[in-house]
């Protein structure tokens, strides 16, 4: 199925209740986003109020994939709050519900985030990654490039440290036509 993308939908209680759902089911399978499962919709809570605050604000922008009514991707173009870095926007939230992996969506979710970042006038994208898990490839595979980590900055579980990944896309060049990913 394919995956139709809405730019900042309206954040209605039940799509806050569905990214809440979504944001749950895939830590809970392992995702890296923001908590370790398991995690409890009370416990996705306590940062998805914050984060969709942002967005209900326009201070960030909100992605949305749909696979026909249900939302299954999103991610969000959090805008730094300091003036000295307006010219890139950090993806935040990034996220594909577990059975909606192995079919594209995730190359499809940031390539959009891309489009976006370009169509705003930003200069690049940054994304942060929990090491261990394999996203830097697939990240590297979509033009980034690692720029930093902090040693065990991410503590998963006791004697469990991992690194803290930041990767980088740099916006300034043309377009990617046909990239391979």
């Amino acid at each position: 199925m394919s995956l139709r993308l809405v730019l900042d939908p309206d954040l209605t209680p039940d799509l806050r209740d569905r990214i809440v759902a979504l944001w749950v089911d895939v830590t809970n399978a392992g995702g890296a986003v923001g908590f370790v499962a398991p995690v409890t919709a009370a416990e996705v809570r306590t940062i998805a109020d914050p984060t969709l605050a942002g967005v209900a604000a326009g201070t960030d922008r909100l992605l949305i994939g749909y696979a026909g009514d249900r939302p299954v991707a999103m991610a969000v173009l959090t805008d730094n709050r300091f003036h000295l870095k307006a010219h890139y926007r950090v993806l935040t939230r990034v996220m594909v519900h577990p059975d909606a992996q192995g079919h594209g969506h995730g190359v499809t979710l940031m390539r959009e985030a891309e489009r976006l970042g370009r169509e705003l006038g930003l200069t690049a994208l940054q994304v942060t990654v929990r090491d261990g898990l394999g996203l830097d490839t697939f990240y590297r595979r979509l033009g980034y490039r690692e720029v930093g980590r902090l040693p065990g900055a991410l503590r998963v579980a006791t004697g469990d440290d991992r690194d803290e990944v930041f990767m980088w896309l740099d916006l300034t060049g043309a377009e990617p036509a046909g990239r391979p990913v």
